[in-house]
């Protein structure tokens, strides 16, 4: 069995050779399924993947050999050196290791046996492809690697979804500029805190939704202008239920809200009409 070092200079003389047969690719696109069944008889052959999306998924049936996959946003900005990547694999996702291949230096980010906890994993953008290579093995049947993905800004996209983010209060600057630019922006208040291993979950009641990317807050009814939903938090990051209104912030991974800013109602409320009179407000808010 070759070592993943060992495996990737074997193949090299086939990635420089991309424009023959032995290297495939796929089209640009958000979302990739492709078998190892085509690999039969080529272990050794490559597949470079393109994914030009924010987000999508990727499936492949019966791995064997190894692809490459190069995840890019879809507009060049040099804001997109400063993305992040989160990959989150599927409980059943298995018959690979997953590595991160910058300039032939790889770097190992999941192994098999990790995968099935699915888990949410991030890493710069800059830290290069994915190389995930096939654990070798007579019956491959069974074995499907699958995982979704997206790309997010680092402040309050793979920070959020790291067991380890730091907790620190917003700036003024910050709070303003997350009412103009965050996945969701809601006003409500905060009835139950759930402590959990690896997040803290706040069940809030949404007295007026300002934006939402996708529906992660459920509407009350036709009649009655209330949401409710789950935010999460870093588990180090306490929270208590408490009185009064604050103003939900934060970002939608995975289809999942996690909490960015959340300033008490009225504190935000002082803040944006001091910004309003300098004339700093970065969006307009209906605040009436």
């Amino acid at each position: 069995m070759l070592t993943p070092m060992l495996l990737l200079a074997s193949l090299l003389p086939l990635l420089l050779l991309c424009r023959t047969s032995l290297c495939q690719y796929s089209s640009d696109q958000c979302s990739w399924k492709g078998s190892g069944l085509t690999h039969e008889g080529h272990t050794r052959d490559v597949e470079q993947v393109y994914l030009r999306c924010s987000q999508g998924s990727l499936e492949w049936l019966y791995p064997t050999g190894a692809i490459i996959v190069n995840l890019r946003p879809n507009t060049v900005s040099p804001a997109a050196a400063r993305l992040s990547v989160c990959v989150k694999p599927s409980p059943d996702s298995s018959g690979t290791n997953i590595y991160l291949d910058r300039n032939g230096r790889l770097r190992l980010l999941l192994r098999e046996q990790d995968q099935a906890q699915g888990k949410v994993h991030c890493f710069s953008i800059q830290e290069g492809a994915l190389f995930i290579e096939a654990i070798p093995r007579t019956d491959i049947s069974r074995r499907i690697t699958a995982f979704q993905y997206e790309l997010v800004s680092n402040k309050f996209g793979a920070e959020a979804l790291s067991p380890v983010a730091p907790c620190q209060p917003c700036t003024d600057a910050e709070m303003l500029l997350a009412v103009c630019t965050n996945d969701f922006v809601a006003r409500g208040s905060i009835r139950k805190v759930e402590q959990k291993e690896e997040h803290s979950s706040v069940a809030v009641e949404i007295s007026r939704l300002y934006r939402q990317k996708t529906q992660v807050f459920a509407s009350g009814g036709v009649r009655v202008r209330s949401w409710t939903g789950q935010i999460k938090m870093p588990p180090q990051c306490r929270v208590r239920s408490g009185e009064g209104e604050f103003l939900f912030t934060g970002s939608v991974r995975f289809g999942e809200a996690w909490m960015g800013c959340a300033p008490r109602y009225k504190d935000f409320l002082r803040l944006y009409h001091e910004a309003e009179r300098r004339g700093t407000n970065p969006c307009h808010m209906d605040t009436d």
